[in-house]
């Protein structure tokens, strides 16, 4: 940082923004040429070009903040206003389905019969696997904090410890919800309720798919002590990401799950 007279971080140019729109445009293409045509090879194009992607950015990132001392305190509290607009985002994001699914759930109309659910949906049980992966995300919400608090004092051990159990549970839950999905007796073509049920649970899914890769990558910095108690952004940013999923996971419950059926 000798070289330039202010905090900032200028960063330099790189591919990655535009192979990331690119493999983004490939496996939404190859999703339209496997539902339609059943051919995967454009999906699968995109998922290699997408977790390159990912791959060398993270790499470049990871560089900057832990090696080259381009993460300065003004820099962290740039990312930090960074990450919550982004949780916001996902908060207007989850919104919607929110809406979809209690404008037609509050006034079911004759088309439904008139009531919610529907009459040809059997929905699932709300105290069996749902209340289970309610558990497990709860749970992990505590192991996550554990993380953070172990790290925040130096405590690297109980830190790791905290961190697996996360991630443990994190991947059980998703393990969970595949089964659920493999044992519900309706699809997503079935009207309403079913297409806002898969939407929302399945964009949830997805999240905590893409939390669990995050704290993954903790996870493996953290071997290499990436992190220390005072400059550790990469891992508040993938906790506060969790906390958000957890707090989705339980409107969600409630409304769909318990309300809703």
């Amino acid at each position: 940082m000798t070289h330039q007279t202010h905090a900032y971080h200028m960063v330099n140019p790189c591919p990655w923004p535009l192979t990331g729109a690119l493999s983004a445009l490939l496996m939404t293409s190859g999703l339209v040429m496997w539902f339609h045509l059943n051919s995967t090879l454009l999906l699968t194009l995109g998922l290699l070009a997408n977790m390159l992607t990912m791959y060398q950015w993270w790499r470049d990132i990871i560089r900057e903040s832990t090696f080259q001392g381009h993460h300065t305190p003004i820099v962290q509290k740039g990312l930090r206003y960074g990450m919550i607009l982004f949780i916001v985002s996902e908060v207007f994001f989850f919104s919607w389905i929110f809406w979809a699914f209690y404008h037609s759930s509050l006034a079911p109309t004759p088309e439904l019969g008139g009531c919610w659910p529907p009459a040809s949906i059997h929905p699932l049980y709300p105290l069996g696997v749902p209340l289970l992966n309610t558990s497990v995300l709860l749970a992990s919400g505590v192991s996550i904090t554990w993380a953070h608090h172990s790290l925040m004092e130096g405590n690297w051990n109980h830190m790791l410890q905290a961190l697996f159990i996360t991630i443990t549970l994190g991947l059980y839950f998703t393990l969970l919800q595949a089964s659920e999905y493999y044992e519900t007796s309706f699809t997503i073509a079935e009207g309403v309720y079913s297409s806002t049920f898969f939407m929302a649970t399945g964009f949830h899914g997805l999240h905590v798919i893409i939390g669990s890769t995050f704290l993954i990558v903790c996870f493996l910095r953290q071997l290499k002590f990436h992190f220390t108690s005072k400059h550790h952004f990469g891992f508040e940013a993938a906790a506060w990401y969790w906390h958000f999923v957890d707090v989705v996971w339980l409107f969600l419950y409630v409304s769909i799950y318990w309300w809703g059926s």
